[in-house]
């Protein structure tokens, strides 16, 4: 193993000092490719002797003073006056061969480099509010690393740091006296798994996919289940199906309300219906949930029509438009609408958020005995099950839907 090793470095060397000398050029492609070759000849070459490659400063400050003169007698021993490139050896045992695309580049700056080249195709097609959202949360997951370890280059991060990381979510995570508000499992993956991500995306993209991830296997098991309850029927039609109950909210908000109640879709989809996805002059009224330019889905199964039937067809009749006023404003609206909820007292219990109307909508469908395709078809579910034909006529959904439809007071739209 060693021998070959050898093989590879004094290879990788020769080739990099060709490069060196090659003239004009690609300059910066070259430098780089000079650079990767150089580095990965000192790591080979360091591995050849029987030591793992580190750099200079990292063997100052973290190398036991036993392994600093074990370097130093085998760069003796083999660097004699017979020695043809002394200061090669003497580069890989003493690491003063620095990682290409490494020198400086802290969590904060690869985060940079991450937003700006790693991730644009995947935030390409999202619109403002979803990139918003999607950095926003990738944002905090690095702050919180930056907050415990501190902005450190992503090179010298160590097992040891990633450790200490963990160690620092188990104290958020514990019950004690200290901790009013300990963090939920689930919380704490998605952080260690954003700088996981992070770290692993950012070596594949410098070309160093084997480089082994400090983050790797750090998990927390426990009790990840989504605690949101559904709203009961008799709480839906006697507490929030009431006239006059949202008659001080912006018309669009209170809309937006009874169409989630009735069609069971995500919020997002709702607030971000276009005039030409709200098909009222058809035979069976629907509206039509799909992605456009600048605007993804959650899921490829996301995309649907779902029939409008009760106060949701009454709802989006007098909404020809859609919610221009909160499109792309998802934050906007989740806050109003929960204040507004609070404020009137309309979460049976602290488990209860606007989502709830999303988990009612499925388990009413399940209760009223509705095929199951046809359920993961109107809530955008993957459906596991071969599938036959595209799901069903309109009629059909909307004879289904009718089975849970709420009754309301003819009052609530006047």
């Amino acid at each position: 193993m060693r021998r070959d090793a050898m093989e590879v470095a004094d290879n990788d060397l020769w080739q990099s000092l060709i490069l060196d000398t090659d003239g004009a050029g690609q300059i910066s492609d070259a430098r780089r490719t000079i650079e990767q070759k150089r580095h990965k000849s000192a790591v080979a070459r360091a591995l050849a002797v029987g030591f793992i490659y580190k750099q200079t400063q990292d063997i100052v400050d973290r190398v036991e003073t036993s392994e600093i003169l074990q370097r130093l007698a085998a760069l003796e021993q083999r660097t004699g006056k017979n020695s043809v490139a002394p200061e090669v050896l003497t580069d890989a045992l003493l690491g003063a061969v620095q990682p290409p695309n490494e020198k400086s580049v802290t969590i904060s700056q690869t985060f940079d480099i991450y937003l700006k080249e790693i991730v644009f195709s995947e935030l390409f097609n999202k619109s403002k509010e979803q990139r918003r959202a999607w950095t926003k949360t990738k944002q905090t997951s690095i702050d919180y690393f930056i907050n415990v370890i501190g902005d450190m280059k992503i090179s010298d991060i160590e097992r040891s740091h990633a450790l200490k990381y963990k160690k620092w979510w188990m104290k958020r995570m514990s019950l004690s006296d200290e901790n009013k508000n300990p963090v939920k499992p689930n919380t704490a993956n998605r952080h260690v798994g954003n700088i996981r991500q992070l770290y692993q995306e950012y070596y594949t993209h410098i070309g160093k996919e084997e480089r082994q991830n400090p983050f790797r296997n750090i998990y927390f098991k426990g009790d990840v289940r989504s605690r949101v309850q559904s709203f009961g029927d008799e709480w839906v039609q006697q507490k929030i199906l009431v006239p006059g109950l949202f008659d001080t909210l912006n018309p669009e908000l209170r809309g937006l309300v009874y169409v989630l109640i009735e069609t069971g879709a995500r919020m997002s989809e709702i607030v971000n219906l276009t005039p030409s996805d709200i098909r009222l002059d058809e035979p069976i009224p629907y509206i039509s949930i799909k992605p456009r330019e600048r605007r993804q889905l959650k899921t490829p199964n996301s995309e649907r029509d779902i029939p409008l039937i009760g106060v949701a067809l009454e709802a989006m009749q007098s909404l020809p438009l859609g919610f221009p006023k909160y499109r792309d404003k998802g934050a906007l609206v989740s806050a109003n609408l929960m204040k507004a909820f609070k404020g009137r007292k309309l979460f049976p219990t602290k488990d209860h958020v606007i989502y709830s109307f999303r988990h009612s909508f499925e388990k009413r469908m399940q209760e009223a005995n509705i095929d199951y395709g046809l359920r993961c078809l109107l809530m955008g579910h993957k459906n596991d099950r071969p599938s036959y034909g595209d799901g069903g006529s309109m009629e059909y959904r909307r004879n289904e839907l009718l089975k849970i439809i709420h009754p309301y007071s003819a009052d609530l739209f006047s």
